[in-house]
């Protein structure tokens, strides 16, 4: 099994990578493989709609979105944590996000979803309102913690004094491992979920 991190700060061994390699090592520990891809510093335009990626299977602009789209296809778990600004997540992650999920054509459901928030203070609940959106609208699970899965702390390093947002973090961790191999044994058995087609409408047609 495998889990893509998507890791949305700026910072690469900030607080948002200590609540991240606090995963890790659960995921090491249960045989999962893990890959930590670091978006947050990078240059990445948001998604224009313009369909482009109906045509050629993947985004007209090729950049880390391309490279992070077969790593999500072939994983059975997406995490995606991201520093608190303005009581949201990062800009670059959900321009990441927007696009890797519009311009990605493969089937998504049953993959298990994680988010984190990092903060110093406040803004956690509506960043994680915010990140489990994308997993909502492809059918796939969210995974929850031991409680909200924040983690807090303002300096380099000082997330690692916030013992319960480790926890949670690591529990996270562990309920996606479960999920992942429930839903692989579930596959096995019964299959995917039938899911009914419809015609996508607006508000006046």
């Amino acid at each position: 099994m495998k889990v893509v991190l998507l890791n949305g700060s700026p910072r690469v061994h900030g607080n948002t990578a200590l609540a991240l390699s606090e995963m890790e090592k659960i995921f090491a520990a249960e045989g999962v493989e893990a890959e930590e891809i670091a978006v947050g510093s990078k240059a990445v335009r948001g998604c224009m709609a313009c369909r482009g990626c109906a045509k050629t299977g993947k985004c007209v602009y090729d950049d880390v979105v391309n490279e992070i789209a077969p790593k999500f296809e072939e994983a059975e778990g997406l995490v995606v944590a991201s520093p608190v600004y303005y009581a949201s997540a990062n800009a670059t992650i959900i321009a990441v996000l927007d696009r890797l999920f519009m311009s990605t054509h493969f089937d998504k459901r049953m993959k298990v979803g994680g988010a984190i928030a990092v903060a110093r203070r406040a803004g956690t609940v509506a960043t994680l309102d915010e990140l489990y959106k994308y997993f909502t609208i492809s059918g796939m699970p969210v995974a929850s913690g031991s409680y909200w899965t924040d983690v807090f702390g303002q300096k380099r390093g000082e997330a690692a004094e916030d013992e319960e947002g480790m926890a949670v973090a690591r529990n996270l961790a562990r309920n996606m491992v479960f999920l992942m191999r429930s839903i692989e044994l579930g596959r096995e058995r019964y299959g995917l979920p039938e899911r009914e087609s419809y015609h996508m409408t607006n508000m006046i047609h």
